[in-house]
């Protein structure tokens, strides 16, 4: 899953997509080496018994909203904000395999960045211990500092926080109105983990030749590979994770490597989050290289509530740049509306496990706001990467993980990093028009205008009537274009430029001007 190695199977690990229409797939695994000669906590993994009934968290400010209607900012804890210098490891931070210093009690320090951006929810990576030392298989000294590689199921990791301070930041996210997702592992633990050595019959591994080959029984990345198929590796896995949820508070999990484990696990776990945590606890499923097609048998009401769509990345920098024609991205954007009713897509432009998209971009910024305006304004649940709102480049794995930017803030590791706050205000900008617009979170698709380099389509949801009008001109020259003024709009006199300011006056045709490399957003005026 990682780009030219392998080591870190996180969240999966890929190249950039090769293809504006096509994610790559997961590249083959080598085994790392060994991690660093480090003694283990004297202690054995607990035994699989019944996790003691955990005490209630306190109530939830949950916004009573739909999940089509959130705006997902998605944080690398260890590279976001460092709120507590006594738990960080020792070592280079500047080096980009090793803990940076970023934890639980600085992302709450910081979650104002968040909410007045507009955000409304925050997936977390994995917080569980991680193993001790390092790997090398990657070519340079990788730490856990992701949290995809646990030692134990059943601690959070100190470098992190404590449960006091995991529950601190769901609260705080709570109460400003914004629902927390906690990524979940359940394929694999770390490399040479303690499992291995307390209960080797519960995984498969490189060392013992016991791999398979299929989806479920390979050793994604070299890792090794829960057999999650045997109830008491499934019972201990579920009892931790949800144990986990239910004294955080947390509304949701960020569910990694899905293709990897079983149906019959996934349907069980929905049982159980459904009677031990909340019927509407929300399940977002990574399925890697995952499109409408592809997580159809997942989108059932006994599996996931969403999944990521991976193709939108290439789809959307494509267009950007001119690679195929308007009417192509099209047909691309009228596809996902074939997601199974009751089911969500979730589209990135940047992630943890690809190429930054402004990095692709080669930094220009001007396309990069057309990659932002289309992901903003389509369906789907939009996620954001943390810090390309303030052009956080995010280059080649492992530079996609870089320091979240603080600019002139003292807020390690990132201070000092250079901030775009132009382009972080024209994301607060499109934020604010989705929420403000049901049309744009739960609407139909409709083209006005496939030619040319000018881009219009029509968002409408029927049920409250908002109808939205987006325009997008690739081109590095001024477009125009006319489009039969929309039937939704009969009798309205004038509409606004959500996103520019100014008003249309009603016509026969709305007759739209675009500077180069430009977008206007159009509704109803109050």
């Amino acid at each position: 899953m990682f780009q030219g190695f392998v080591a870190l199977c996180l969240a999966g690990c890929a190249t950039a997509p090769p293809t504006p229409t096509q994610p790559a797939p997961e590249a083959a695994a080598t085994q790392p080496a060994a991690p660093a000669p480090e003694a283990p906590e004297a202690r054995t993994t607990p035994a699989p018994e019944p996790v003691k009934e955990a005490a209630p968290a306190s109530e939830k400010k949950e916004p009573a909203r739909p999940w089509a209607d959130e705006v997902l900012y998605f944080v690398v804890v260890d590279r976001f904000a460092d709120g507590d210098p006594s738990n960080n490891e020792k070592g280079d931070v500047k080096a980009a395999g090793t803990f940076h210093g970023g934890d639980l009690k600085g992302l709450t320090a910081k979650l104002e960045e968040l909410s007045s951006l507009g955000v409304t929810a925050l997936w977390v990576t994995p917080l569980l211990k991680q193993i001790p030392g390092f790997v090398t298989g990657s070519g340079f000294p990788d730490w856990g500092y992701h949290g995809y590689w646990a030692d134990d199921f059943q601690a959070l990791d100190p470098r992190f926080g404590t449960e006091e301070d995991f529950k601190a930041l769901v609260d705080a996210a709570h109460a400003r109105g914004i629902r927390v997702l906690l990524d979940v592992v359940y394929n694999h633990p770390g490399y040479n983990s303690r499992y291995l050595k307390d209960h080797p019959d519960w995984l498969r591994s490189e060392d013992k030749g016991t791999c398979g080959s299929d989806d479920l029984t390979s050793c994604v990345a070299g890792l090794p590979d829960f057999k999650t198929e045997r109830p008491e590796v499934a019972k201990y896995l579920l009892d931790a994770q949800i144990d986990w949820a239910k004294r955080s508070g947390v509304d949701g999990f960020r569910l990694d490597t899905v293709k990897h484990v079983s149906h019959d696990f996934w349907k069980e776990h929905r049982r159980r989050t459904r009677a031990e945590i909340s019927p509407d606890f929300f399940l977002l499923g990574e399925l890697w290289g995952g499109d409408v097609e592809g997580l159809a048998p997942y989108f059932t009401p006994d599996e996931m509530d969403a999944g990521f769509d991976f193709a939108f990345q290439g789809n959307a920098l494509g267009f950007v740049q001119g690679r195929g024609r308007a009417v192509a991205f099209d047909r691309y954007l009228q596809s996902r509306a074939k997601v199974t009713p009751g089911h969500h897509l979730s589209h990135f432009l940047s992630s943890h496990d690809v190429d930054g998209a402004l990095h692709q971009l080669q930094g220009n910024v001007p396309l990069f706001r057309l990659a932002a305006t289309l992901q903003l304004t389509t369906s789907g649940i939009p996620v954001i990467y943390y810090g390309e709102e303030v052009g956080r480049a995010g280059g080649d794995w492992p530079q996609n993980r870089s320091d979240m930017p603080w600019g002139k803030q003292a807020v390690k590791p990132g201070a000092g990093k250079k901030r775009d706050e132009a382009l972080r205000d024209y994301y607060k900008r499109l934020i604010a028009i989705r929420r403000a617009h049901p049309a744009l979170s739960r609407g139909t698709h409709s083209p006005l205008s496939t030619e040319g380099d000018v881009y219009v389509f029509q968002r409408r949801d029927e049920a409250s009537g908002d109808t939205v009008v987006v325009a997008v001109n690739r081109a590095k020259t001024k477009g125009a274009v006319s489009v039969p003024w929309p039937e939704a709009w009969t009798g309205v006199g004038e509409v606004e430029d959500l996103l520019n300011g100014g008003r249309t006056k009603a016509g026969a045709t709305l007759d739209l001007a675009l500077p180069p490399l430009s977008a206007r957003i159009l509704g109803r005026v109050p």
